[in-house]
Order: structure tokens, then sequence, then C-alpha cells
């Protein structure tokens, strides 16, 4: 095997509450019909990686069955899988510690396989990559880690992990989210941010998690702890996003898009991103088994089995699966999370105080309706 793929599902996704209440963060829909995670699993497979463990921990369940029912690759091709891996506490008595922790308590599953190159992936994240790009410009560069990374402006890049690179874009530094980030070379008003993606030679990634198993003081995370370590030891190199293209972009489409949605803005807007005749992100699929009868709905993103009564007006909102919104209702701004029954004549996003009352408010003024458990016979989703 020459690659394996490795998914860091694992993520709380405190940010994200409430809708984070009662699913992992991978396991939040997004753009109608899918799940955070399926974007990063969807660029494995389109690369041609087809063995893929998936490390799950918090509140996982809804993740598995989505995972399960939407993600089974036949077992008839040897070594072409997409597993799902929980928290076995295979080496004490503790849940994963940090990202490189949840790998170096399966790296049993490495060994299992021996594969060239190990790729580890995040599971938070909106984008289109082709992997097999970054992996050439690995081997191409000789490079023992890879970092794929996205230019930001200096004024942001303290929300981020950042690179220092030189000429040759080999990391000369490793700072977790730095008040004064270095720029790239060349490029004054930018900084190079990592987009938590990371391309291993497998006897590197064992070897260096070993050693932050053996450090005390470490929090066993790859950003803030392996990589930096890793620097002027080992030859890591940084990977420009900008360079990578996938087959057939759509008309409009962002060459280099990619979100990173940790926030309740975060994630609004990048739902709102889809709205457009030619979104800079293409995921105009159909929701299947929507129905909206004699409502106005605009700039709106609406899931599947959806029931919008009459005389309703829903602008720039959310709405996922087995929505009913009742007659005469005005929505603004609206996460609706999955199963919720709106009575008619709710208004929802014009009186901020009187939602704040009912409702979780974010600090820019977006309401989010948490998921509601199954109260009627038509909804059917457990996921």
């Amino acid at each position: 095997m020459d690659v394996l793929g490795i998914v860091l599902a694992g993520g709380r996704g405190e940010r994200l509450y409430p809708l984070t209440t009662d699913r992992a963060k991978p396991a939040v829909p997004f753009g109608g019909k899918y799940r955070i995670i399926d974007f990063v699993l969807s660029n494995f497979v389109n690369s041609g990686i087809h063995a893929v463990y998936v490390l799950t921990q918090f509140k996982s369940q809804s993740l598995i069955e989505h995972l399960e029912q939407g993600w089974r690759i036949s077992d008839l091709m040897l070594g072409q899988f997409i597993t799902v891996v929980p928290a076995q506490m295979r080496t004490g008595e503790e849940w994963y510690q940090g990202t490189a922790d949840s790998v170096n308590q399966n790296i049993f599953l490495i060994r299992r396989h021996d594969p060239e190159i190990v790729a580890v992936f995040g599971a938070d994240h909106i984008y289109r990559m082709n992997i097999r790009q970054m992996i050439d410009e690995h081997r191409k560069m000789g490079a023992e880690v890879t970092v794929a990374a996205l230019p930001v402006s200096v004024d942001e890049a303290s929300q981020f992990g950042i690179l220092a690179v030189d000429q040759d874009w080999r990391v000369v530094r490793f700072d977790e989210k730095p008040a004064a980030p270095r720029p790239i070379p060349g490029e004054p008003t930018h900084a190079l941010a990592s987009m938590g993606n990371y391309i291993f030679n497998t006897d590197v990634l064992v070897q260096s998690l070993a050693e932050d198993a053996d450090n005390p003081h470490s929090s066993h995370d790859f950003g803030r702890d392996v990589l930096p370590a890793l620097v002027g030891k080992r030859k890591l190199y940084a990977y420009d996003f900008r360079k990578n293209r996938i087959p057939r972009p759509h008309k409009g489409e962002e060459p280099s898009y990619w979100r990173d949605i940790g926030t309740i803005e975060a994630y609004y807007d990048a739902n709102m991103d889809l709205r457009t005749v030619d979104p800079s992100f293409n995921l105009y699929n159909v929701s299947e088994g929507t129905i909206i009868s004699g409502s106005l709905v605009r700039g709106s993103v609406i899931g599947r089995n959806v029931r919008i009564h009459s005389y309703n007006t829903i602008e720039d909102s959310i709405i996922m699966d087995w929505v009913e919104i009742g007659r005469g209702c005005w929505i603004r701004r609206t996460i609706i999370d999955k199963g919720n029954v709106i009575l008619p004549g709710t208004e929802i996003g014009h009186d901020i105080e009187k939602d704040r009352q009912r409702y979780f408010v974010s600090e820019s003024g977006i309401v989010v309706i948490a998921r509601s458990q199954p109260k009627t016979a038509w909804v059917l989703s457990s996921s």
C-alpha cells in the first residue's frame, strides 16, 4: 500500500453549539444533504485513496451511522475501505489527549498496512482538494513531512497555526496563533496558515509520535507539539494549496476554496456562499423530498424532507432535514436544526431580544434552533 488515510473526526466542536449538542462537529449537516466529514472523505476517494480510517471520540453515534449508511466501499477489493475507529483506550485508561495521541493510540493500524505514506487530515473544513498533487510534491521535494497551507492576510493570521518558510517553502518555524505572524517570502501582506492536513513518511510519523508520547510536557497535538518539534530536524515543507487543481471546475468556482467553519458565523457564511447562480463552492444538488407550498424562500439552504406550508417568508436561513414550518411564519438569518416543527405564525430573526428568550443567538445575531427529538410520526431521521 502506498498511501493510508487517517481522518481526525473526534472534535467536540464547542464553538458550534448548539449544533453540536448531540453530535460531533464532523457530523453537523452542511449544504442541504451533506455532513462536514463528507468533504474530506470525498477528497480522499476522488484522489484515488481508498484505504481510510476515521478516528472518532465524542458524541460519535450520529457520525458512525452516517458513515455506515453513506460511505460503504466494496469489501471485494483488497485494501479498499473506509472504517470507523472509535476511541478504545488501547494505551491506557484515558480518552485521546490530542490529535497526535489519537493517531498514536491506533499506531497498530499503521503497522498492519505498512504504507509508504500516511495522510493525516482533519474533518472540520469545507474544501475540494486533489490530495495526489500534494503527495506528488511531497515526493518531488524529498520531504519527510508536508503541511498543506493557505495564505491568509497578516491581519487575520493570528487566528491560525502559522508556518514560516524559506524561499524553497521549507518550514523554518511553526507557531500556533502568533501575535506577530511572519509573512510569506515575497508576499509581505500574507502569512501561511496550516490547513490541518499532513503528509508523513511512515517511519517519520511513527518515530515522531513515540517521541511525543514520551514527552510529559506535551499536549500531544500535531499543530502545537509534533510539527514544531520537527522544525530543523526533519525535511518539513509547506504545500501551497493555491496550486491545487481539481478536474472540471464549475463556472465561477474559486480554485482554492477552503473554509474553517469552527464558529456559528463561519458555518453560516459558508452555507450562504452556496446561494449564487455561479457559487464559489458549487454544490448544486437537489435535496430530495422537500415541499414548498405557496411560500417565499429567498437566499436560503434547505435540507431533505422539509415541509414549508403556505404564506411563509424565509430569508437567508439554513433549514436542515425533517423540519416542518407551519403557515404564516416570518423567518430570517436563522439556522433550524433537524426534526423541528415551527408553529404557524412564528416570527424568528426580527426581534433579537425576544429570540434570546427562546433560542440560542450568536454574537452577530444568527438565531440557532437546536435539534429536536422526533415527536411526530413523519420525523424518521435518526442521524
